[in-house]
């Protein structure tokens, strides 16, 4: 569905993106997540056309996007810096999009007058960022793209809101089989939407998995002794972090949880707990693991 291979992208000798390439199925939701300045809105300028890159390809439904006319009409793409145009009411703004996609369904847009209860008469620009950040979802949804692209796509929103767009967007995935990848900071709510996730650091994506898997390589172990943790089961385990709390230890450990628990088990400890890891966690352990500094984050 999309597809970037080998992307790299400079400006003014700053290298945004380095050979950067992940795969985004049809039918998904897609999380990309990422320190600031990892490359992250460059990536989607690439996938939105806006970008050409100096080398690789970027491709959605098997076409390249660089002015791509007919593929751009398949796709929406929902950014935290929204225009309209500044005499516009939300009809006039409807009826832009209209003329540009195709598959603009006017039922649709007045049956979401129920989810977002604003006049459509109302002018965009003089509403509040909460509601324009509505408008640009019920507009985007009417298009019935095959592919939105969301940029940190619900600040701003309060929680009803936030969870009626999500409810909406999971209805398009379930309903048309439309792909969604959305960049978004707020990782616990990512954690509850997305079927994949892609982690990038410094223009390259460091990790690519389903959500489940991504989980399944990293765990949190809670573990005592009756006395010391022993240096022996340190160095068999690879640790990505250690913290103690009076006896107990907290361990972030990388491996296979059989083989984690079996070199546990060899010590004779007095707790042994594997508990899950939260998306956020895995995304600060994996940077870790790249050279990101983690060292001061508590969790």
């Amino acid at each position: 569905m999309i597809e970037v291979k080998n992307v790299t992208k400079s400006f003014d000798g700053f290298k945004a993106l380095d050979e950067l390439s992940l795969h985004v199925d049809s039918g998904t939701v897609y999380g990309l997540v990422g320190a600031n300045g990892a490359g992250k809105t460059t990536v989607i300028k690439h996938m939105t056309g806006v970008y050409r890159p100096d080398s690789g390809s970027v491709t959605i439904l098997d076409a390249p996007v660089y002015e791509n006319i007919d593929l751009k009409k398949r796709v929406i793409c929902i950014g935290d810096d929204l225009y309209f145009y500044p005499t516009y009411s939300i009809l006039d703004m409807a009826k832009v999009y209209a003329g540009l996609y195709p598959s603009w369904d006017w039922e649709r847009f007045y049956s979401l007058k129920e989810v977002f209860p604003i006049d459509i008469k109302r002018k965009v620009r003089k509403l509040s960022k909460g509601m324009q950040k509505q408008v640009a979802f019920w507009i985007g949804i009417c298009t019935k793209p095959d592919v939105m692209i969301l940029d940190e796509p619900v600040d701003g929103l309060d929680p009803v809101m936030r969870r009626n767009v999500w409810k909406l967007m999971l209805q398009e995935v379930a309903e048309r089989n439309m792909t969604v990848l959305v960049s978004s900071h707020n990782l616990r709510e990512l954690e509850d939407v997305c079927d994949h996730v892609g982690i990038i650091h410094q223009g390259k994506v460091v990790l690519e998995k389903s959500l489940d898997d991504a989980k399944g390589n990293i765990h949190k172990v809670q573990v005592a002794f009756g006395v010391a943790m022993p240096d022996a089961l340190k160095e068999s385990l690879t640790l990505l972090h250690e913290e103690q709390f009076g006896s107990v230890y907290s361990l972030i450990v990388k491996g296979n949880v059989a083989q984690i628990k079996e070199e546990i088990a060899k010590h004779s400890p007095l707790l042994c707990d594997i508990l899950p890891l939260t998306l956020e966690e895995v995304f600060i352990y994996e940077l870790g693991g790249v050279g990101y500094e983690t060292a001061n984050i508590i969790l």
